[in-house]
């Protein structure tokens, strides 16, 4: 890994020529694309805290297949997008052709990466995939058997599984020298508190490169219930976790998310012509707080399932609904969830386009996987 990493923030500033082409009003392509081989049907952990089920994410779509798959990974490479993500709203590493994609998206010059609940990677999938990856994210948000069955909706025994999975793919990574960058990152409701310094003691034993904690999302109903406000009360349990930070594991808390409490500074949302988001039924949507159904006439581009990316990306629709949402007839304050993924690059964006902090002309060395934003 070369450059800082960069875990509370965005990397926007590095792609200044994306950002001065997009204000000509030239039709860019997105640095990051975040997407599921899977939709949430499809996963096997029942997360209390899930915006995908909580919240709903639910749209109507086939699914993806290798073809569909190998297609949407030839058209990203082919119009300039930079790394994809394996996260958004299903558990991907379920899909027959989970390994064969990050190979293959590697091979075609694209930055691959995970963000999964690892129960089925174990070391023989770890040694297929890691040479290919920028990261892998594991999500774990408890540190102890009992505690992590409850908050992840699963059986005890799963913990002590998914453990062993991290410690294999650590293995796996050091053996062999590669560059991936292992995590684990725990989603922070202040009902969790109790779980900030177990999870923090598993992370300096089971020794990945970082232990992130952060904030939890909501949508504009609050259907997940976030009180916002009770995370002050715990700071300086935060602050203890990140003290025990070692020289190979760094314990990072998503200070700047969490001190929002759930607020917007802008109220245009500038960040999907960079890193737009794709549920695991082949949807194409600005983002994942869109993707429910209730969305489809208003917000949804596109299936990959049905057409090919490039196209949709090209498409007329496509662009009217990324400028709809720097328009003034959309209010990212009242008509969207709280702390989405573009949410930094949105407030990055709108304080440059006001001047308020505009994006440097040379920001410096580029950090670590600058293709993900």
């Amino acid at each position: 890994m070369t450059g800082d990493l960069i875990l509370d923030g965005t990397k926007i500033a590095w792609y200044r020529d994306r950002v001065e082409a997009w204000e000509r009003g030239e039709r860019i392509a997105p640095v990051t694309v975040d997407m599921a081989l899977y939709p949430r049907e499809r996963c096997n952990f029942n997360c209390g805290y899930c915006y995908a089920s909580k919240a709903g994410q639910h749209n109507e779509g086939r699914g993806i297949d290798r073809a569909v798959i190998r297609a949407f990974l030839e058209d990203a490479a082919e119009i300039g997008v930079k790394g994809i993500s394996f996260v958004s709203d299903g558990e991907s590493s379920h899909h027959p052709d989970f390994a064969h994609a990050i190979a293959y998206g590697k091979s075609l010059g694209l930055a691959m990466a995970v963000g999964s609940n690892a129960l089925v990677v174990d070391r023989a999938m770890s040694e297929a995939i890691v040479p290919h990856l920028t990261y892998f994210r594991v999500n774990i948000s408890g540190g102890e058997p009992k505690r992590y069955a409850e908050i992840m909706g699963v059986k005890e025994h799963f913990f002590e599984r998914v453990c062993q999975n991290i410690r294999d793919m650590v293995a796996v990574k050091r053996a062999g020298g590669h560059a991936c960058t292992i995590g684990m990152q725990m989603v922070l409701m202040p009902n969790l508190a109790d779980q900030i310094l177990p999870l923090a003691r598993l992370a300096i034993e089971l020794e990945p490169d970082y232990l992130i904690i952060k904030h939890c999302s909501d949508d504009e109903f609050g259907h997940i219930g976030v009180d916002y406000e009770a995370y002050e009360a715990l700071y300086p349990v935060l602050r203890e976790a990140e003290a025990m930070s070692t020289a190979k594991t760094r314990i990072a808390i998503k200070w700047s998310k969490i001190g929002d409490k759930g607020k917007r500074s802008y109220n245009r949302c500038y960040g999907p012509p960079f890193i737009i988001q794709l549920s695991g039924t082949g949807l194409v949507a600005p983002c994942g707080m869109l993707f429910n159904e209730r969305y489809k006439d208003k917000f949804h581009i596109g299936n990959i399932a049905t057409t090919r990316f490039k196209d949709i990306w090209r498409s007329d629709r496509y662009w009217e609904i990324m400028n709809l949402l720097a328009s003034p007839a959309f209010d990212a304050q009242t008509m969207c969830g709280t702390l989405c993924l573009q949410h930094k690059v949105n407030g990055a964006l709108d304080d440059h386009k006001k001047g308020v902090a505009p994006l440097p002309a040379h920001p410096g060395a580029p950090p670590a996987h600058i293709e993900f934003l």
